[in-house]
């Protein structure tokens, strides 16, 4: 059994991993949606990767992360913290050493589409549902540079989600590109693709997992 440690974004509650949740512990796995304290102004990037170790536990193998939007800059944290099989970066924001989160956006030419760049093809219902339980986002962890001085030695995917509107596809090709040095993997979705595609989400997160041999 595998364990999936699935790392939000700003301002998140780990309920909007619950559709992706569902569908892998349908296929046999447990799933540890991570709860960062994105509202405690005294955490910063640390503590945030400190919260998602202490979640893992002292599991032996066997741990796949998931990294979503700004949950990029914590998930490579949690990697030098506890031993992860595969990490996984959807649709995520890819740090350099050294970077402040907060400079992320301009340092890599950031420019989102116009409109509804995070909910566009997720069922409404659904996304007020997500909306209500979303929590303020301290800026704590924006202004501390990144802590790392490279990549942690773990294998790392990229999947992008081709019809993100808050990061566009072409956007995010090169940011991988020149940033990690590989070609990102792609599926159909907006940037809340685990709401609106779970189901091939878990079958992108599942392939990579065999072929790592996680």
């Amino acid at each position: 059994m595998t364990t999936y440690a699935l790392i939000p974004g700003a301002g998140s509650s780990p309920w909007y991993w619950h559709r992706l949740e569902a569908e892998l512990r349908a296929r046999g796995h447990e799933v540890l949606p991570i709860d960062l304290p994105c509202e405690d102004d005294t955490a910063g990037l640390d503590e945030y990767a400190d919260a998602a170790a202490a979640a893992i536990g002292e599991r032996e193998g066997g741990v796949v992360v998931v990294a979503h939007s700004l949950g990029g800059f914590t998930a490579p944290l949690v990697c030098a913290r506890v031993p992860v099989d595969l990490l996984v970066l959807a649709s995520a924001m890819v740090p350099r050493p050294g970077e402040r989160p907060g400079d992320w956006w301009a340092n890599t030419g950031h420019a989102s589409d116009d409109g509804d760049v995070y909910y566009h093809d997720v069922d409404p219902e659904l996304a007020a549902a997500v909306d209500a339980t979303a929590r303020n986002q301290s800026g704590t962890p924006l202004a501390a540079p990144w802590p790392l001085d490279a990549w942690p030695d773990v294998p790392t995917r990229f999947l992008l989600f081709a019809d993100d509107r808050f990061f566009p596809a072409p956007f995010m090709r090169r940011v991988v590109r020149e940033r990690l040095g590989i070609e990102p993997d792609e599926m159909p979705g907006g940037h809340m693709a685990m709401l609106s595609r779970p189901a091939e989400l878990a079958d992108r997160l599942e392939a990579y997992r065999l072929e790592v041999g996680a």
